[in-house]
């Protein structure tokens, strides 16, 4: 009997420890299937913005060898760690280089599978160097006032943040609404040298993977 006793007490215990650690880990954020219903569902909610627009930019951030162009911008433009100028594709290391264009250049700037490589930290000329810090601090740059940022990134707790060993820069879905986003904006308040200010537009969970989110910049 106390056998028994004892081993209801342990499942007991492990049922707690389980429900807790799911009410932690509970996404605040809905569920959408393709990241191309974010923007489609975007225009439909405001159907004058891509109207407004005339020649509009977009800059895909570590493209590969194609640029995406979820937004349908009439100008796209890729970086990446390789250069081809053909299709519109010039070279910078992220982690540790500036986005090469000018400031307020871009209607649109998108992020697929990219962030996660970027280190948090790195040792630059000698210095410290908050290499996510200044790329956000760079898309915010390029961006035309009112120009969107759209990221899809893998999150935590899904087990694809941790098992790619070239990841070194694992995000949750606060990440981008609290540190880089009006009213909080703590990477700039706590002194982490964020320059930007983003309204959050929208934010979902891709297959319980990937975290997408769709930034306005506010200028």
């Amino acid at each position: 009997m106390r056998q028994i006793f004892k081993k209801l007490k342990a499942f007991k215990s492990i049922f707690i420890t389980a429900l807790f650690s799911s009410i932690k880990l509970r996404k605040r954020y809905p569920r959408i299937s393709s990241f191309q219903k974010i923007v489609d569902n975007y225009f439909i909610d405001n159907p004058a913005y891509r109207s407004k627009l005339i020649d509009a930019k977009s800059v895909d951030l570590g493209c590969g060898k194609k640029p995406r162009n979820p937004f349908s911008a009439n100008f796209l433009y890729g970086i990446d760690i390789r250069e081809d100028i053909e299709n519109n594709i010039l070279k910078s290391d992220l982690s540790r280089e500036s986005i090469p264009f000018e400031t307020n250049m871009f209607d649109y700037c998108t992020a697929f599978d990219l962030i996660e490589h970027i280190p948090r930290l790195i040792l630059l000329n000698g210095n410290n160097h908050f290499a996510f810090i200044e790329l956000i601090n760079e898309i915010y740059r390029i961006l035309k006032p009112g120009g969107i940022f759209f990221h899809v990134t893998p999150a935590y707790p899904s087990k694809e943040v941790f098992q790619d060993p070239t990841h070194v820069n694992f995000i949750t879905e606060e990440t981008f609404p609290d540190y880089f986003c009006a009213p909080n904006n703590w990477a700039s308040d706590l002194g982490y040298g964020y320059k930007g200010d983003f309204d959050l537009i929208k934010q979902y969970w891709i297959d319980d993977i990937w975290i997408a989110t769709l930034l306005r910049a506010k200028k």
